[in-house]
């Protein structure tokens, strides 16, 4: 395999930290039911970010909150609603239909079954090699079938094993087919929607070392989405917590671990379990109350605020905005100028506890919402 990501992006490392993704005020909208609903559901609304060349992401949140929707609209998978998306210097929002396809060989995806994303009737070898027939990625039919072998044996699966069919495998052997078909366009990016989900514990320690292996020898970045904090910490450089389709704090994995910010990061963070006996019973919970909201109708204000332990009168009548936040930081203030890498951004997070930054809102009948407790 070559050892150089498409699209002439140099060797691995060569420009690490150089903003590859940039994302600002993503929007995913779905219709809510028939031409008379005028309703849609807000599966992403005003998420930005942006992703460092050889650089992993790690995106956590409740199902249902909008991640895996961002990583596929990031793709184009599904069309954003509106924001803008750019791949190193590129608007892949604005590609025509064509340039898209060719686009699509610099970004791929592995997604979160991997038996219902495989074929059932085309071996592996066939599914691995579509991405070199589609890109003309191969120079006849042996040196495809080689290629084809390369990219098996690169993520530990025989080369035998192109001529199997996907029920003949495992779950942990489906998931190395979906790499090798991810890698099969020698990709810059890679979105992993929740890639060890559906494998066991054992399984999942496996995938996530193989695809920390191929970040290293191939220059990857990856956007890693996931409910598993735990997963999350292991594999990721900087940490977004989303939630009810909004992004609501970003820091390194070290800092969101070590001192959480925002209510919601807290009340996650304390529920994954600890394997002590005495310190899982000593240490102290972070309750919600209620169910999440529906992305028809999210809350006004902050969206967090029918389940926060924190509410207080503001948190109605402001939407919060990303603010730097942690030591030094107190009453927020404008995002900081991180230059050229956007691993300098620091800690931000969209919470009113840290100074009311954000957009005034008229209250709304939120059939959800619980009157604020009165301040102080």
């Amino acid at each position: 395999m070559s050892s150089s990501p498409a699209g002439g992006s140099g060797a691995p490392g060569e420009r690490v930290g150089e903003p590859l993704v940039e994302v600002e005020d993503l929007e995913v909208h779905f219709p809510a039911g028939g031409r008379r609903d005028r309703r849609v559901v807000r599966a992403v609304d005003g998420v930005s970010f942006t992703l460092a060349r050889g650089e992993t992401f790690g995106l956590v949140g409740e199902s249902g909150c909008g991640k895996s929707t961002t990583g596929l609209a990031l793709l184009r998978l599904v069309e954003p609603t509106a924001g803008r998306v750019h791949f190193d210097g590129t608007d892949v929002r604005g590609l025509s239909r064509r340039d898209l396809r060719a686009w699509r060989r610099r970004a791929g995806m592995i997604f979160q079954d991997p038996y219902a994303s495989l074929d059932p009737r085309l071996p592996v070898g066939e599914i691995v090699g579509e991405a070199l027939d589609i890109h003309d990625l191969h120079q006849g039919k042996q040196a495809r079938r080689a290629r084809i072998a390369e990219l098996l044996e690169r993520v530990g699966l025989a080369a035998a094993a192109a001529d199997r069919y996907p029920h003949e495998f495992s779950g942990g052997q489906r998931q190395r087919v979906g790499i090798a078909r991810a890698l099969a366009g020698e990709p810059d990016f890679l979105v992993c929607d929740e890639p060890i989900a559906a494998l066991d514990v054992s399984i999942q320690a496996q995938v996530m070392n193989l695809l920390a292996e191929l970040q290293r020898d191939l220059g990857l970045t990856y956007l890693f989405i996931a409910h598993d904090l735990a997963a999350v910490q292991h594999v990721s450089d900087r940490i977004a917590v989303m939630y009810l389709g909004r992004i609501v704090e970003l820091a390194d994995r070290a800092t969101l671990y070590r001192s959480p910010q925002h209510p919601y990061t807290r009340a996650l963070l304390s529920a994954i379990p600890v394997p002590d006996p005495v310190r899982e019973r000593q240490r102290e919970r972070v309750p919600l109350v209620g169910d999440v909201p529906t992305p028809l109708d999210p809350p006004s204000g902050c969206r967090f605020r029918t389940r926060c332990p924190e509410v207080f009168e503001a948190c109605g009548r402001v939407d919060p905005v990303l603010q730097p936040v942690g030591p030094g930081r107190e009453g927020g203030g404008a995002l900081p100028d991180v230059g050229s890498d956007p691993r300098a951004q620091g800690h931000l997070a969209a919470c009113l506890l840290h100074g009311e930054t954000g957009r005034p809102v008229e209250r709304s009948d939120h059939r959800d919402a619980r009157e604020a407790a009165p301040a102080g």
